[in-house]
């Protein structure tokens, strides 16, 4: 399979990062604007900093802007979101709906080690004029 599917690993890549960065901003916006359904939440609370990590967070990793940053700082928010949030409402991630937490983590975990990929605008800053 990674013979066929591993000449697209790249687009699948950014496909990932745009979809799980965009995803990520929708829960900022839910909390910091109150779209989509969502409660906003004071700003200058646990919560509202978590909102416009989401949010501001999640449009970079989108677009691939100071993606390895933007990242780990994600990830770093979910780890603690998922241990002061779901952590003590069970100790495994499927009783204490942390499965979502989780996920962000290490998807943004492993963001953080890749960067943005050959698809995104940190790429296109790093190329040579004459190439663009």
């Amino acid at each position: 399979m990674e013979r066929f599917l591993g000449r697209y690993s790249e687009a699948a890549y950014a496909a990932l990062r745009i979809v799980a960065g965009l995803m990520f901003a929708v829960h900022g916006a839910q909390k910091v604007l109150g779209a989509f359904g969502g409660q906003k939440v004071p700003l200058a609370s646990l919560f509202g900093l978590a909102g416009l990590i989401e949010l501001i967070g999640g449009i970079l990793i989108a677009i691939g802007l100071f993606t390895g940053w933007a990242a780990f700082i994600a990830s770093g928010e979910m780890a603690v979101a998922y241990f002061k949030v779901h952590a003590p409402q069970g100790a495994m991630p499927h009783q204490n709906q942390g499965e979502l937490a989780v996920l962000y983590c290490f998807v943004f975990l492993y963001m953080a080690t890749r960067g943005g990929g050959r698809y995104s605008v940190d790429a296109s800053m790093r190329r040579p004029a004459a190439r663009r």
